[in-house]
């Protein structure tokens, strides 16, 4: 069977695959590429996720992409605005005819006798096997599994009469209006749902195990709006852009070198916010903030929902579900006619694709990762995984920068292959994001990529580093073992390394 063959495959039409082909359009023309895309649509997450209320938890200015800046004032957009905003990317970079839709990538191996993957994808809906060969392979999968979410079992679940669903396959004929809603979990997904939900229903419960600390911000961007009226609005945005990216750090080193502050800090936004008539132990976090992500509400919405009574909290542990809703450890009982498990996420690199070199199989979770884009010990793979303490798609635009770079330096030296070897003896037995105590993240954290003792190995969430150690910093370095295919043989950049 032939195989169609292209410089470069992206794996997933999300947000960072449409983003990262993009780069490569309008950087790279030369490169032929394909991105191979599991849904039947583009947009990834965003197209994945239905739930009332779904926005991003980033402000837009620094989630949209740098080479096609948001230009709208709503700080946190809605999720069909941004599957809106990645589709017209591609309208715009000529992407949308390099996606083949309905194909699940299963598996790609390396071969070094012809110097490329060799990837094998599943169109789903007929059955069949597809495959392909690329020269590199970038995967832009994100970093959860799509089929499903942690979902954990609560006993006597088999006797709830009424309708139980987890926020990643939601139903779009649900009908909540005058039902009484239960929403379990303290995240992201939480506190969005209860005041969209609350609009309609007759009353919505958040059941959270431990709190969360929650934050309000503006619905709209009332400086960039002025702004606009003194400067064009090109100028305006990227001004804004650039106090977002300063304020998003400066809000995380906060946090970390004086945690007890900023506690102090947040809770007493919060109690400003609720009243006096809701009990603050529902937003007193027993971790320091940054321990995990904080949560975004817009205009308070959380918060007005609690005080108007259309929503309510409850910080317990769940005893078991009955016929008519959930009793708590504590002996009190929540009715309900629908049960929201907004329970969290399963981790999954690469979209669960098998990886193999030689037909020796390889495994993320051992490896590290060059630079946060290549992977140690694999020829030509790299993978886009943004922060978790800023804007996701900041260090997108980083990477596939870095990218479009490598393939010109490798252009011109007439060079095929590249591997990162980890001559430091730097690999540390942790994972790149084992400081952060989320639940979905210390469940999965032995998929993600180990931790290196210095650069070029750590993932530090950084922007400002970042953008100098890719955008910067030479190609050349000695820890990347470069291959021509014509000469059949390795090719060591200069015997020097960067500064950190």
């Amino acid at each position: 069977m032939s195989k169609q063959h292209y410089n470069v495959i992206i794996i997933g039409a999300g947000l960072s695959g449409v983003g990262t082909a993009s780069h490569f359009a309008d950087q790279c023309p030369d490169k032929s590429i394909a991105i191979l895309e599991r849904r039947e649509r583009i947009g990834g997450t965003w197209d994945l996720f239905r739930y009332p209320g779904i926005r991003s938890d980033s402000d837009m200015l620094t989630f949209g992409y740098n080479f096609r800046p948001w230009t709208g004032l709503k700080i946190l957009a809605d999720g069909g605005s941004i599957r809106e905003y990645i589709d017209k990317t591609a309208d715009q970079y000529g992407i949308k005819d390099k996606i083949q839709y309905g194909l699940k990538t299963t598996h790609a191996d390396w071969s070094s006798e012809d110097h490329r993957w060799h990837v094998t994808a599943l169109h789903e809906s007929s059955g069949c096997t597809k495959e392909y060969t690329c020269d590199f392979l970038v995967c832009c999968t994100g970093y959860y599994n799509h089929d499903d979410g942690f979902r954990p079992k609560f006993p006597g679940e088999g006797d709830f009469k009424g309708t139980i669903i987890h926020p990643q396959h939601w139903p779009e004929d649900l009908d909540y209006s005058g039902k009484k809603v239960v929403v379990i979990g303290s995240g992201a997904t939480a506190v969005t749902l209860v005041p969209s939900m609350a609009e309609t229903a007759s009353h919505v419960t958040m059941l959270q195990r431990s709190p969360s600390y929650v934050y309000s911000i503006p619905s709209v961007d009332r400086i960039t709006a002025v702004l606009q009226r003194v400067m064009p609005s090109r100028w305006a945005f990227s001004l804004a852009r650039k106090r977002n990216i300063v304020m998003q750090r400066a809000v995380y080193v906060s946090c970390r070198r004086w945690p007890k502050l900023m506690r102090r800090f947040l809770l007493s936004h919060v109690r400003k916010h609720v009243g006096p008539n809701v009990d603050m132990k529902h937003f007193s976090p027993s971790y320091m903030p940054w321990d995990e992500r904080l949560c975004a509400v817009p205009d308070a919405d959380l918060f007005k929902a609690l005080r108007s009574g259309t929503a309510s909290i409850e910080t317990d542990h769940i005893d078991r579900f009955t016929d008519a809703g959930i009793v708590l450890k504590s002996g009190k009982t929540l009715d309900a006619d629908i049960i929201i498990t907004a329970t969290g996420l399963n981790l999954q690199m690469f979209g669960g694709m098998e990886l193999s070199v030689d037909g020796e199989p390889e495994v993320l979770g051992d490896k590290m990762a060059y630079k946060g884009v290549l992977v140690e010990k694999m020829p030509n793979l790299a993978w886009i995984f943004g922060y978790t303490n800023s804007s996701w798609t900041l260090k997108l635009d980083l990477a596939a920068d870095y990218l479009c770079r490598l393939f010109k330096f490798m252009k011109r030296r007439e060079l095929d292959v590249v591997v990162p070897r980890d001559i430091d003896q730097s690999r540390l037995d942790e994972g790149i994001l084992d400081s952060l105590s989320a639940g979905y993240i210390q469940r999965g954290k032995h998929r993600l990529p180990r931790q290196g003792r210095k650069y070029p190995w750590q993932i530090l969430m950084n922007y400002r580093a970042d953008k100098k150690m890719l955008l910067e910093d030479a190609i050349e370095d000695d820890r990347l073992i470069f291959t021509s295919a014509n000469r059949r043989k390795a090719k060591p950049a200069p015997n020097r390394r960067n500064a950190a």
